[in-house]
């Protein structure tokens, strides 16, 4: 038994030992200085206005999601040398009027960075998507699977894009009737004051992809898009998605593959392993410098589709925070006799606010619940405005 625990004791120093002399790794990608220039964005040949967006590649250690590239002159070409230019509207984003380009020619981005740098990519052909024939969902037991269906009746066009802009009602955990005269008393919340209903919004942050190219037909049915879960506050009360579908040719769609997998897949010894990524533009001040993004061009067929709670199962969400209700009396019980409603509720700004009025044997309130802004006002992670679109 004493040799037995004699050898324990000796596994025990070297295992602190062993733990102690680890030392933390940095992989040379993790805090290398690159700083390539990103190009995302189609040259829309329809009735709609084209929008590049351009950003720098980030290190993992700088704690930088987005590194926008600013004051850069982005213009797009043809090839009969006719030039658009589009202008900034911030935050890395450039635009042009509806240009309404023909379709029958071949179009390029040129770009030049305020480093001096110019950057341009392969002419493209003008890639008209056909419509969207129908966006739909299936019900599943953890949530809703969105898809689309499609079809291109001259069998032409094969591979497909979507991206999406998604809006949704949501509500505060607890709707508040009154609010703070500032001074004295709480009162009855007026309308224009209301923050329990909002509308909230998000944009795709993922690829997603389809193809036909195996198919005797060129046809998409019921291709996935969006799988929202059940506890999502998404489809609370209304959601909806606006689609944008956009047709490819094959190198661009390998391009998105490889990019998608690059991006989405990794993370396990099962995972597809990472691949070259090659796109179609150019830094032509200095041919060795990467350059990431694949420029495509042609008209996008878009739709919306409005989804309403009252066509799901009785699900409930999950709010993101751990909301509960404290208690404010005008008047506590002696010998304190504070009044917690002055103290509390009254001064503005506050960090709480009042839900439900609380009466004892009168018609006035002897006090009110209350809870955090996070759990009463949804303007916090949403806007109070309705959007323009919005049936």
């Amino acid at each position: 038994m004493r040799k037995n625990g004699t050898y324990i004791i000796l596994c025990s120093i070297i295992a602190i030992w062993a733990l102690g002399c680890k030392k933390p790794y940095t992989p040379n990608i993790i805090s290398s200085n690159n700083n390539y220039l990103v190009v995302e964005g189609n040259i829309n040949t329809g009735t709609d206005s084209t929008t590049i967006r351009l950003s720098r590649t980030v290190n993992l250690s700088s704690g930088v999601n987005i590194n926008p590239e600013l004051n850069a002159t982005v213009a797009i070409q043809d090839n009969q040398n006719q030039t658009y230019n589009l202008h900034s509207i911030g935050g890395g984003i450039y635009t042009s009027a509806i240009l309404t380009l023909d379709n029958t020619r071949t179009y390029r981005l040129n770009i030049t960075t305020s480093d001096g740098k110019t950057y341009q990519s392969d002419y493209v052909p003008a890639m008209a998507s056909p419509p969207i024939d129908s966006i739909g969902f299936t019900v599943q037991n953890n949530g809703i699977q969105i898809y689309v269906n499609t079809h291109d009746p001259n069998n032409k066009t094969h591979y497909y894009r979507w991206d999406y802009n998604e809006t949704w009602i949501f509500h505060a955990r607890y709707e508040s009737d009154y609010i703070s005269n500032d001074s004295t008393d709480l009162v009855i919340r007026p309308i224009n004051k209301q923050i329990y209903q909002c509308w909230g919004s998000s944009i795709s942050t993922v690829i997603t992809l389809g193809s036909s190219a195996k198919l005797a037909q060129d046809v998409i049915y019921q291709s996935p898009i969006i799988f929202i879960p059940s506890t999502s506050e998404k489809i609370e009360s209304r959601y909806s998605i606006l689609l944008k579908q956009y047709a490819m040719t094959s190198d661009g769609y390998n391009y998105y593959s490889i990019l998608k997998k690059n991006t989405e897949q990794l993370g396990s010894i099962f995972d597809a392993q990472p691949s070259q990524l090659t796109g179609n533009i150019h830094c032509t001040t200095d041919a060795t410098l990467p350059v990431i993004g694949y420029i495509t061009a042609g008209a996008i067929q878009q739709k919306r589709v409005y989804i309403n709670n009252s066509q799901l199962p009785t699900w409930q969400p999950t709010y993101p925070y751990d909301c509960g209700l404290d208690t404010a009396l005008y008047m506590t019980k002696p010998p304190q006799s504070i009044n917690q409603v002055l103290q509390i509720l009254v001064p503005q700004p506050n960090s709480d606010i009042p839900v439900y009025a609380i009466f004892g044997n009168g018609p006035n309130p002897i006090g009110y619940t209350y809870s955090d802004p996070e759990c009463t006002d949804c303007s916090i992670r949403g806007t109070l405005i309705k959007p323009s679109f919005w049936q």
